[in-house]
């Protein structure tokens, strides 16, 4: 297949018309779903001649937990409350911090080839069309490429990827999100995480609806897609992104999202409990874990508390398990059913703590 003028056949459906250079063409997604958004941003990279056209494609996401490429989720996301919340964490292919998605959250994706590659030059997209809505606001892109609010507040955030012979950027633009979330979603699940992943660095952070009430969103895409001819796609439709399901696969799966995450260790202290208020103690955790899963754990329990041996096959039980709370919870429940009597309520004990140490 011409992959080229396939798409452009396709997205002729459309009524879409291909500038050959910036400003080009616009697509808006019809989805919410951010595996599907991220698929869909693959899928154009690897798929359209952007020697030709440049493209934007606006998109925006359900509440999600967004992770760059080489970062950690248990580091950065705050797992149990977004399982409690059913908010699903996405690992993205390009670079850059976490951040959070909701629909109050607008997504924009410049593609364009490796040499018309230009960050500077699509934040300028941004800021001028927020400058012409509202000219009063105070917006300026900084030299880390965020763009801020009043020279304190940050609106936008940006990461990008760079391919043999294309390239995508992409910011976020906070109309209306929810900040609560923000803050309780992004912040370490489980304590004690040492690792050279890439951490995000934490800013003050505000909506534009905060400055701006009258701001509508309509009137902001508008004030977008101004720059640029426009249409929308639906991402999930395999006939006009052939392959874009396996895609979406992909970065829904397990082995994306958490098994990729850089080599890190965990060393924190356990609370223990017994019936008995004198009988409590602490214990020490330390564990490696490579590609998601346990590679090295060692339990450190007074002998007084807990024999060594039910401690020792504990650590032993964890070894090549995903690092997942449901996953250890499985793994520690054979051990638990071969033991009774008296110690079985402090193994248990020591079970549910470590378990919950894992975020």
């Amino acid at each position: 297949i011409d992959w080229d003028c396939y798409i452009y056949h396709c997205w002729s459906i459309f009524c879409l018309v291909s500038i050959p250079l910036f400003p080009g063409l616009v697509l808006q997604s019809q989805s919410t779903d951010v595996f599907q958004n991220l698929a869909l941003e693959d899928w154009i990279d690897a798929h359209v001649d952007l020697q030709q056209r440049s493209i934007l494609l606006l998109w925006r996401n359900r509440p999600t937990v967004v992770i760059g490429r080489h970062q950690n989720p248990w580091a950065e996301c705050n797992l149990p409350a977004m399982r409690s919340a059913q908010v699903p964490v996405a690992r993205r292919r390009s670079g850059g911090g976490t951040v959070y998605h909701d629909l109050g959250n607008l997504n924009l994706t410049f593609f364009a080839s490796k040499k018309a590659y230009d960050r500077r030059r699509n934040l300028k997209v941004v800021t001028d069309a927020l400058r012409r809505v509202r000219p009063q606001l105070d917006i300026q892109a900084t030299d880390r490429l965020d763009i801020l609010l009043n020279g304190r507040y940050k609106i936008s955030g940006t990461a990008s990827r760079l391919s043999r012979k294309s390239s995508y950027h992409h910011c976020t633009l906070l109309h209306s999100a929810d900040r609560s979330a923000i803050a309780v979603l992004l912040r370490p699940s489980c304590p004690g995480i040492r690792s050279n992943a890439t951490p995000s660095i934490p800013s003050p952070v505000t909506n534009l609806t905060d400055h701006a009430p009258s701001l509508q969103w309509e009137e902001l895409l508008e004030a977008v897609v101004q720059q640029y001819s426009s249409g929308c796609v639906d991402p999930a439709d395999e006939a006009l992104f052939p392959g874009v399901g396996s895609m979406e696969a992909e970065l829904r799966g397990w082995q994306w999202t958490f098994g990729k995450t850089p080599k890190f260790s965990v060393e924190t202290q356990l609370e223990l409990r017994d019936e008995r208020p004198a009988a409590r103690c602490s214990a020490q955790l330390q564990l490696e874990v490579k590609n998601g899963r346990v590679e090295s754990c060692r339990v450190e329990v007074p002998a007084t508390w807990l024999p060594e041996r039910l401690s020792a096959s504990l650590a032993q039980a964890l070894l090549g398990e995903r690092f997942c709370p449901h996953r250890a919870a499985a793994a520690l429940s054979a051990l638990l059913r071969c033991e009774s009597g008296p110690l079985h309520s402090r193994l248990r004990n020591l079970c549910d703590v470590l378990v919950a140490a894992m975020g």
